[in-house]
């Protein structure tokens, strides 16, 4: 019999609707049955891609007799962090000050006020490895309760009260200068391994898309060729390994080292935020660079995305699971992507099996589990044969595929949309830039309402209950300004403008600081803030970058001014942690060179009208905004602009300053350098 989660629209959650486990969404209504009953409260948070959250349901959350003993004692509320992260970001806050990490799935004990006492992750269905088992956790946190309750008390109010009382430097103290910039870089240069080419120590790598838009940005303003020898050392060591789906495109969620001087092996699951981030890093490392394998990693990872992601509704879905069936009717991690010699050589036969097993180094020892090897590019792995890799990838589909998490979440989609309108426009895909508008289209009819609220996510066209945080806003308005500047669309400004009006409403606290929930939103026991980047753009930052944009398309004050004072918090981390703060660094460059505002006069069917747009989209100038159409046209900044001599022409200005018009695309070039 279906429990209560069989009435939401999360995937995640859907996933636990069988469970014996008598779960709880996150409502009023749970702890308010925690209070009546006098029983704590159970918060398990994780998310549909998560592998060590499928093993602990398994383990615990279906075992009938653990689940009549969380029937009992505990009501037990099941979230899913990717539709409730300030839930999640609250709650993870205290599971690291009091144990010094965090991860998922993230298991929580609290008093019905939601006052935490007792946390953890993952716990093993009998002890092992120095971890008690989760029925003795779950029986130890019954016995506090119930017979120390004065002690659970007392920890509950001063965790509760020490998370309230954490104060936030967001760098009142102005912008970032070309001082913190510098420092930044040399921050960052510490960390990065030249002869690997990864950043950061430790044997778990993340793509630090963030960290490479600043150090393309940093080179294109500054000429620093640390900065981009740096970025592209980055996407070349990503590209080739295994982090990269060498046969099918876009990106795995992070790699690792498993054992010293061991192959980086991937953890498979596909996140849409991952690969729409990268998507663009790719196409703006090929915008400053012209590297071929920066155009296909973008063009491959855009086509990965509309084919294995897009939905029904033209929205794209959150994220592929990491495990699948290995054939044998077993479910294993990365069944879906690894190979042995012999499957390259039943698929190609000999010679083209060797040498696909040398071009993407695969042993017969295995560099994975069980004798299989993820694919990668090593060095010196030699050439394919025309239509190795196309074969491979149709006898991959023959495989059962991995689950996909189809819901849609708002600040993803708005990173997609950045994305394939880019990555379209630069390449000369006006399919991709097709399918940017139907995301948009899809954010604005089933995420936003008649007040240009947002809810945070859907699946099949349906809403889910939970209002949209700042990254939500932050995100969607970015990618629709992104559109408006390839398309020439003055609406999608127009839906920018809408968002970034509420952003302005209630995200905006004392001295520019920003909340990433609203003003009306939930209550929980701390407002969650955060300006620092995750593996997504922190709502924070991502603000500022919108709002600055729109600001320079608009001659907006208010939106410049609130963008400046969120910019604080860069000069306050940017030199102490460079890396956790890379799109506001990016943001903060922008700020620098101005940013520069195009707008390129003419009819949309001449020629140069659309030579001029290019030349102006292929400018890496950081933060650069353009606006085409016809004179006195959609956007502020083609009021007063003229044709020159009755041809198209370019209009530059930073600063309260205009160049002369131009009208050829190489005088563009020229004037956006």
């Amino acid at each position: 019999m279906a429990n209560r989660l069989a009435q939401t629209t999360s995937p995640y959650l859907l996933q636990h609707a069988d469970n014996p486990v008598d779960w709880w969404p996150w409502s009023p209504e749970a702890f308010e049955e925690a209070r009546k009953r006098d029983v704590p409260v159970l918060l398990s948070v994780g998310y549909s891609a998560c592998h060590w959250c499928h093993v602990l349901a398994h383990e615990s959350f279906e075992d009938e007799v653990t689940a009549a003993y969380m029937n009992e004692h505990f009501v037990s509320v099941k979230v899913d962090r990717e539709e409730r992260p300030d839930v999640d970001a609250v709650y993870m806050e205290a599971v690291q000050a009091a144990t010094g990490q965090g991860g998922w799935p993230m298991t929580v004990f609290m008093t019905p006020d939601g006052e935490p006492f007792y946390f953890g992750t993952y716990f093993p269905p009998e002890p092992r490895h120095g971890m008690p088992s989760f029925r003795q956790v779950l029986e130890g946190v019954q016995g506090a309760w119930a017979g120390r309750r004065d002690e659970v008390a007392e920890v509950a109010g001063k965790i509760t009260r020490d998370l309230a009382a954490r104060e936030l430097d967001h760098g009142a103290g102005g912008l970032p200068g070309e001082d913190e910039l510098a420092q930044a870089l040399l921050g960052i240069t510490r960390e990065y391994d030249p002869a690997s080419g990864w950043l950061g120590g430790g044997d778990t790598k993340f793509p630090p898309s963030m960290v490479i838009e600043f150090l393309l940005r940093h080179h294109t303003r500054t000429g620093s060729e640390a900065a981009l020898e740096m970025a592209e050392g980055i996407c070349e060591a990503m590209a080739r390994s295994s982090l990269y789906d060498q046969l099918g495109g876009g990106f795995h969620r992070y790699v690792l080292r498993p054992r010293p001087g061991g192959t980086l092996v991937p953890h498979f699951e596909k996140m849409l935020y991952d690969n729409a981030l990268l998507c663009r890093v790719y196409a703006h490392l090929w915008r400053v660079t012209g590297s071929a394998l920066a155009r296909r990693v973008a063009l491959e990872t855009a086509d990965f995305m509309v084919r294995e992601l897009r939905t029904n509704e033209g929205g794209y879905a959150s994220a592929l699971d990491a495990d699948s069936e290995d054939g044998a009717g077993h479910h294993v991690e990365g069944a879906f992507y690894v190979w042995t010699p012999a499957q390259l050589s039943e698929v190609l036969g000999e010679p083209d099996g060797a040498a696909a097993a040398r071009h993407f180094g695969v042993t017969e020892e295995g560099t994975f589990e069980e004798g299989s090897s993820v694919l990668q590019l090593p060095e010196g792995g030699g050439e394919l044969a025309d239509g190795v890799r196309e074969r491979l990838l149709a006898a991959r589909e023959l495989r059962v595929r991995p689950g996909r998490d189809d819901k849609l979440v708002a600040a993803w989609n708005g990173l997609a949309i950045a994305a394939l309108a880019e990555v379209g426009a630069l390449f000369d895909r006006p399919d991709l830039v097709e399918r940017a508008t139907e995301v948009a289209d899809v954010v604005v009819r089933v995420h936003m309402d008649d007040h240009a609220r947002l809810s945070r996510t859907s699946k099949d066209g349906q809403v889910g209950a939970n209002s949209g945080v700042l990254e939500d806003y932050a995100d969607a308005a970015e990618g629709f300004l992104a559109l408006a500047s390839v398309t020439g669309e003055g609406v999608w400004l127009e839906f920018a403008g809408f968002l970034l009006d509420i952003v302005l409403d209630q995200f905006v606290g004392e001295g520019g600081a920003l909340y990433d929930t609203a003003h009306d939103a939930e209550q929980l026991i701390r407002r969650p803030q955060d300006p620092t980047d995750n593996a997504t753009p922190s709502g924070w930052t991502a603000a500022a970058s919108a709002l600055l944009s729109y600001a320079a398309h608009t001659g907006s004050s208010a939106h410049r001014e609130a963008a400046e004072g969120a910019l604080g918090v860069v000069r306050a981390l940017g030199p102490r942690a460079p890396r956790f703060i890379g799109w506001g660094l990016a943001a903060a460059e922008a700020v620098l060179d101005g940013p520069r505002e195009v707008a390129v006069v003419g009819a949309p069917t001449d020629p140069l009208t659309g030579a001029l747009h290019r030349a102006a989209l292929l400018s890496a100038a950081p933060g650069a905004v353009v606006a085409v159409g016809v004179p006195d046209g959609e956007f502020p900044l083609l009021a007063g602009r003229s044709l020159v001599g009755g041809v198209p022409a370019a209009y530059v200005c930073r600063r309260f300053t205009c160049d002369a018009p131009v009208t050829t695309p190489e005088g563009l070039a020229e004037a956006l350098t």
